[in-house]
């Protein structure tokens, strides 16, 4: 895990986005997750850090 300069958190390796009651979100290698809280898409980093200015 690695937050980026001013923007998401980048997850590398086996990642599982899992709800909590269980739910399998999303399996992948590289992801990017929302550490503004204005994604219109959490916890996926959809570029609105950008957008509302977010310092980090």
């Amino acid at each position: 895990m690695t937050p980026t300069t001013n923007g998401p958190l980048k997850l590398e390796g086996n990642v599982e986005i899992v709800t909590g009651t269980g739910h399998t979100v999303d399996r992948t290698q590289r992801t990017f997750l929302c550490r503004c809280g204005h994604s219109a898409n959490k916890p996926f980093c959809d570029g609105s850090h950008k957008r509302v200015g977010f310092v980090g």
